[in-house]
């Protein structure tokens, strides 16, 4: 075993971590997600907040960035609409930033909530360049600098926005950050200074960075990459997943099992003959659990990764352990 690893060609390495980015791939891999503290305060935060509240939507990330943050997107997107939210999307990290959410609108708006009304129940304010700069102005007056929305149309027409004169009227920010400006720019400028609740989703790398803003009155919860958007789907899923129904080529609801209907206490609501009152479980669209779906060749990936690591440093102690014999 050591002279074969020892003289193992790399490419041998190399196509053992295709193979295991590539076959969990192929089979739709997924696995199991227990949220951690950070993903559990962030769905708790935005589920605390009053049904109809406006709020805040800053998508500061563009498609290079897309594959750890559009989960998170489409999740934190879908959470809103469940809670009734009045949607305001802009974008201050890159030009390409607003087709972000032109993509969020139509995975999640227009296809599973027809019945929102553009310039009503959501609107997007566009790119704006400038940076944190932007994010200064904004907290006190947004017309200063957005006077129309993304398609020309000029705020004082869009319903949504008539009693919103800065940042400070939104009940929280939801920010998902691909860098800069971002989660530190938003949380320095407007979440700090203004006393104003905000969460937000970010890439891996920055993570690290944005752990010491982590307060109950600051950033009470993030999601960190894709393993925090899994989490995350993982709690909006289980509250909310399941009440939609997804239609199969003949227009049919594919209904995966019943559960019982229960009140506003959580108690189980009961017909005029004592039964329990039971409504269809839905299969939950592949969209939403997109977050899971690309964890499982990240995780089987790694543990090929720590497994080359330890084999590596027990050939380095072979190694060691026989030029001292000789």
């Amino acid at each position: 075993m050591y002279t074969l690893l020892k003289n193992l060609d790399r490419r041998w390495v190399f196509l053992a971590m295709g193979l295991s980015i590539a076959i969990p791939i192929l089979m739709e891999a997924s696995f199991p997600e227990k949220p951690t503290g950070l993903s559990q305060n962030v769905f708790d935060v935005i589920e605390g907040i009053e049904d109809g509240s406006t709020v805040l939507m800053a998508w500061d990330y563009d498609p290079a960035s897309e594959g750890e943050l559009g989960p998170m997107a489409t999740a934190m997107c879908r959470h809103a609409c469940e809670k009734n939210f009045k949607m305001i999307f802009m974008s201050l990290f890159s030009p390409a930033a607003p087709q972000m959410v032109e993509n969020t609108f139509d995975r999640v708006i227009e296809s599973d909530f027809p019945d929102l009304v553009y310039g009503v129940d959501y609107c997007n304010l566009g790119y704006k360049a400038g940076e944190e700069a932007v994010i200064k102005v904004v907290a006190t007056d947004i017309r200063s600098l957005f006077r129309t929305d993304q398609y020309g149309t000029s705020l004082d027409d869009l319903q949504i926005m008539q009693n919103i004169k800065s940042v400070q009227d939104c009940a929280i920010i939801i920010n998902v950050s691909a860098g800069y400006p971002g989660t530190q720019e938003w949380v320095q400028i407007v979440a700090t200074p203004y006393d104003m609740t905000m969460v937000s989703g970010c890439t891996g790398v920055q993570a690290p960075l944005f752990y010491p803003y982590i307060h109950p009155d600051q950033m009470p919860g993030m999601l960190a990459a894709i393993k925090g958007a899994a989490e995350y789907e993982a709690l909006v899923m289980e509250q909310y997943g399941n009440t939609r129904p997804v239609y199969d080529d003949n227009g049919d609801p594919i209904v995966v099992g019943q559960r019982s209907v229960k009140d506003e206490d959580g108690n189980e609501v009961l017909a005029a003959d004592g039964t329990v009152v039971m409504e269809d479980v839905y299969q939950i669209p592949g969209k939403y659990l997109e977050g899971k779906r690309r964890m499982g060749p990240q995780l089987i990936a790694h543990i090929v990764i720590i497994l080359l690591i330890v084999l590596g440093n027990w050939v380095f102690f072979q190694d060691r352990a026989r030029e001292g014999r000789r």
